[in-house]
């Protein structure tokens, strides 16, 4: 059973940067597109970034595609996602996700495996 552990939430100022990890355990990490998700408050969950198995490819939502960068290891079973210059609406809880399959990464309903989020809060 594969399990995701994310790190690096916390609460920041707008402008500051901030890196999440995300630690994987229970299978082959490199046999799993990985990324991330976002849900802000009364807002449902909507995909931010993925990366493919081995790290060649990364893909990122139009509104994050600028200050967002996904990256991985295979040697240490992590993902990360950097965010450079947070703004208030960025504010959200991160989850990190798990799937085999690249196709329709960024559908919720895809995912098979998910973290338990870890909270990100901007303030101005």
């Amino acid at each position: 059973q594969v399990h995701l552990v994310e790190s690096g939430g916390g609460l920041v100022q707008a402008g500051d940067s901030l890196r999440l990890s995300c630690a994987f355990s229970g299978d082959t990490f490199s046999a799993y597109v990985m990324g991330w998700f976002r849900q802000a408050p009364g807002e449902e969950r909507e995909y931010v970034a993925s990366i493919s198995w081995g790290g060649a490819m990364t893909y990122y939502a139009d509104s994050v595609k600028d200050r967002f960068t996904i990256s991985r290891n295979n040697a240490k079973n992590t993902v990360y996602l950097e965010i450079s210059n947070l703004k208030r609406e960025d504010t959200a809880v991160y989850y990190c996700a798990a799937d085999q399959n690249l196709e329709d990464w960024h559908k919720v309903y895809v995912i098979d495996y998910w973290g338990q989020g870890t909270q990100v809060t901007v303030s101005s």
